[in-house]
């Protein structure tokens, strides 16, 4: 992509209203506008890093068997009702401008569709176990709007559930999840802590969330200095705060971010709605449940929270808008009576993107080298190409990671190796 024909600009100041790195620096960049408190546009750029995050989660999901759907945003209220759901203050109520009373919800939690679905093709055994998923926009009521993508109103997420005939298989695919989930947040760039947690609105279990240490984190956990155990404070003050129930250890106070739960719901909602199948001896039983989430557009503002500078983003490879941000300067310069060092630029730019290496490249003639270069730190690629008369002369080009310091000039011939 050429910077010049990108419709969306970078800030140099942040929105006032603005207090969360995230949105700052995401705003500033030209990855989001924010439309309301807790609502954001995801622009090209942040689109681009959203549907890394979106590859990366369709990956790991498959390799355990998950199966991709997608349901609908607007939930009947013939769905919530008998799992005692419908009334609960979570979600924003949907009606027609002449009806008195609501009938349907935006959907902020899919259990109670995809276990409705899942009457209509499970009746034995042999149907089970399976799992499905989505990655959809959610919608809260959320009144604490005001952590940038962190906490939202309306947000992407990943919904995973699981269907078995016995509590006991549940439990070996919730390992298979979580072994999954460390998998997600390790490629996205991200050290999750695994964290006792309760159920909220979703079970009446205990839970897991995956947890990332961070001071702007609005979780508080407490977790193990040896073994790593950590817990929620919502269950922690029940208990003994100072030792490890693990290994009777130091217990640390950290503030972090959750990117991810996963919920034991066992029988509560095929209970409720009828979902059952029958066993090898003919005996009809309820299935087993469980549920699994990610917030994509929370995990994307989560690796900007833990991977930025004072210039700018530094994203992590994987999920990285590209992976090289490439400069040409002097570009007006004319040698031999043609503008070269403008060509060269256009002919890396092309031999790159021929590889299949994704180039965001600053072609404008109109910016000094060093708005140029604020530019490429702010949007925060994981390498930087500058081509300039002084490059140009050696027939090279200069190269810098993100994450460092250092630049090094290296040969024409020698980029897409280097990179």
């Amino acid at each position: 992509m050429k910077l010049s024909q990108l419709f969306t600009k970078t800030l140099r100041e942040a929105p006032a209203d603005e207090e969360a790195i995230n949105a700052k620096l995401l705003i500033r960049g030209g990855f989001v506008f924010k439309n309301s408190a807790g609502v954001y546009s995801f622009l090209p750029l942040g689109w681009r890093v959203l549907n890394k995050v979106a590859d990366i989660i369709r990956g790991e999901m498959n390799a355990i068997g998950g199966q991709e759907l997608f349901m609908p945003a607007l939930i009947e209220k013939k769905y919530m009702e008998p799992t005692g759901r419908w009334d609960l203050d979570v979600g924003y109520f949907a009606k027609p401008k002449n009806e008195k009373e609501a009938e349907f919800v935006l959907g902020w939690s899919h259990e109670e569709v995809l276990t409705t679905i899942a009457t209509k093709f499970i009746g034995s055994y042999k149907d089970l176990p399976f799992s499905a998923y989505q990655i959809q926009t959610k919608f809260r009521h959320e009144p604490r709007a005001k952590s940038g993508l962190l906490r939202g109103r309306e947000f992407m997420m990943k919904d995973l559930y699981s269907f078995h005939t016995i509590q006991d298989d549940l439990d070996k695919y919730y390992i298979e999840v979580k072994n999954a989930y460390h998998k997600i947040f390790e490629r996205c760039g991200l050290k999750a802590i695994y964290t006792l947690a309760a159920g909220g609105v979703f079970t009446d279990k205990f839970t897991h969330e995956f947890q990332v240490l961070s001071d702007v984190g609005e979780d508080i956990i407490y977790i193990c200095d040896k073994c790593g155990y950590a817990e929620n404070k919502e269950i922690t003050k029940r208990k003994n705060r100072d030792k490890c129930p693990k290994c009777s250890s130091k217990i640390s106070e950290k503030k972090a971010i959750e990117v991810g739960n996963i919920f034991n719901n066992g029988t509560k909602y095929s209970e409720a709605l009828g979902l059952e199948f029958t066993d090898e001896k003919g005996n009809k039983k309820p299935v087993v449940m469980g549920a699994y989430g990610i917030g994509l557009s929370r995990l994307m503002a989560t690796a900007v929270e833990v991977h930025h500078d004072d210039k700018g983003i530094i994203w992590p490879e994987n999920i990285a808008p590209f992976k090289a941000q490439l400069i040409a300067l002097d570009q007006q310069q004319i040698i031999n009576g043609e503008r070269q060092i403008k060509k060269e630029a256009d002919k890396i730019y092309e031999e790159l993107t021929k590889k299949g290496i994704e180039v965001l490249y600053d072609d404008r003639d109109n910016k000094a080298p060093g708005e140029k270069f604020a530019d490429a730190d702010l949007i925060g690629c994981p390498i930087r190409l500058v081509v300039s008369k002084k490059t140009f002369a050696q027939d090279s080009v200069e190269l810098k990671h993100r994450n460092k310091k250092e630049l090094e000039l290296i040969k024409l011939s020698e980029i897409i190796k280097s990179i």
